[in-house]
């Protein structure tokens, strides 16, 4: 099976600092890739060269066979990649429904004029585009509370907002920046069954989290980076038992000596 998304070599340097050092790793269609590590491990700022919020210094990324090397974010969403943020991303001058219809939006055909002037088939599109949000926040677990601000609601909505939002731009790759960060263990359950259903629903998801009993519970595979590198990668029982990842989490050691140091 070919995957869906391959980093060779990547690295990204802000000034003297390397925040990412020559990481290789694929994913697969269809499954479930957590990316862990402690604080300042590189884990968002991986996130980011993937999406295309910061470019990449050296190495190259590929996603279904396309190049994201010097593409634009909004570029990379038309693609298939889209994702949420460690803190929820949402307006909080729009409702939770109108966000949601802003990811949407991004796959629509009436032009900026048809719009405008709200021409019949602008109308029609617009319904179905409000339709189709409604859709989504009903999938995240969202049943009420459209017409609200996210302001009057709880976090909770907000992360499942955000994830309706992501959705909406009909993704191939979900990349999920710490969607169970400030919520409860109810909540936390309720985050790993609907990572599930969206999984279920052919789309691929990568994941970085800190909850280590929700990461072992759903990945189908874990990176394990410390300091930019990656030092370990295999199933979650492979990673719990590798002993780089156990002396990078206890502070054993300031550094890793190898740049990968891959599981046998």
């Amino acid at each position: 099976m070919k995957p869906l998304l391959d980093l060779k070599n990547v690295t990204r340097r802000f000034g003297g600092v390397t925040a990412v050092s020559g990481v290789s790793l694929t994913v697969l269609p269809g499954r479930i890739k957590a990316v862990i590590g402690p604080n300042g491990a590189g884990k968002t700022t991986l996130f980011h060269l993937i999406s295309g919020i910061l470019p990449v210094s050296e190495g190259v990324i590929h996603f279904a066979g396309r190049l994201l090397n010097g593409c634009k974010p909004y570029r990379i969403s038309s693609l298939g990649v889209s994702r949420t943020f460690q803190t929820a991303a949402i307006f909080h001058d729009m409702t939770i429904l109108e966000n949601v219809m802003t990811g949407r939006h991004g796959r629509s055909s009436c032009g900026f004029l048809r719009t405008a002037f709200q021409t019949p088939a602008a109308r029609r599109e617009e319904k179905q585009i409000r339709e189709q949000a409604r859709e989504w926040l009903a999938f995240t677990g969202v049943d009420h509370g459209f017409d609200s601000l996210p302001g009057d609601l709880p976090f909770v909505i907000h992360r499942k907002t955000e994830i309706a939002r992501a959705l909406a731009t009909e993704p191939q790759l979900l990349l999920l920046d710490e969607p169970a960060a400030g919520l409860n263990i109810r909540e936390t359950e309720e985050m790993g069954e609907l990572i599930r259903k969206i999984r279920d629903l052919g789309i691929t998801v990568m994941i970085i989290e800190h909850d280590m009993s929700l990461v072992m519970d759903l990945s189908d595979e874990v990176c394990v980076l410390n300091f930019g590198v990656k030092i370990a990668e295999g199933s979650p029982r492979e990673v719990q038992k590798n002993e780089a990842v156990i002396a990078a989490y206890l502070g054993k050691e300031n550094r890793p000596r190898a740049a990968n140091h891959e599981l046998g």
